[in-house]
């Protein structure tokens, strides 16, 4: 039987939107890299799978009311782009940011790599822009 590599990578954006990690195990390889760029708190970041799986729960913390939709995928070989919209009311600290208590909408895409049926690379390239300025947070021009 075919893996769905889309509908595993839409399971795994879905991530973001749920306080649960829906047996991400049987999909992520133990050896699972995370790229992020930008990185939340600043610069870019590759993360390992602990890293990341702490980046998510630190994020489920943070916000509330998430919800995570993906509006567009292509899978071309071992590869799937997802573009993705999310939205979250941010209610605790995260990544250095105190709470504002103000909803934010970003757009991003991830770039998912599979290998032996397993998700093994991520590249994230979101619209931290976006995300800052809608907890009033963006840099402003003087």
């Amino acid at each position: 039987m075919a893996t769905n590599h889309k509908s595993t990578s839409k399971h795994f954006l879905e991530l973001w939107g749920d306080n649960a990690m829906h047996r991400s195990d049987d999909y992520l390889a133990a050896s699972y890299v995370n790229h992020q760029m930008p990185d939340a708190a600043g610069g870019t970041s590759t993360k390992s799978l602990a890293e990341w799986k702490s980046l998510l729960a630190g994020f489920h913390e943070a916000f509330s009311d998430v919800k995570m939709e993906v509006l567009l995928q292509v899978h071309e070989r071992d590869y799937v782009c997802s573009r993705f919209r999310m939205t979250g009311k941010h209610t605790g600290a995260f990544e250095g940011l105190a709470a504002t208590g103000k909803t934010s909408t970003w757009t991003g895409v991830d770039t998912d790599r599979y290998e032996d049926g397993k998700l093994v690379e991520t590249w994230v390239d979101w619209d931290k822009y976006s995300f800052l300025d809608g907890l009033g947070l963006a840099p402003r021009d003087s």
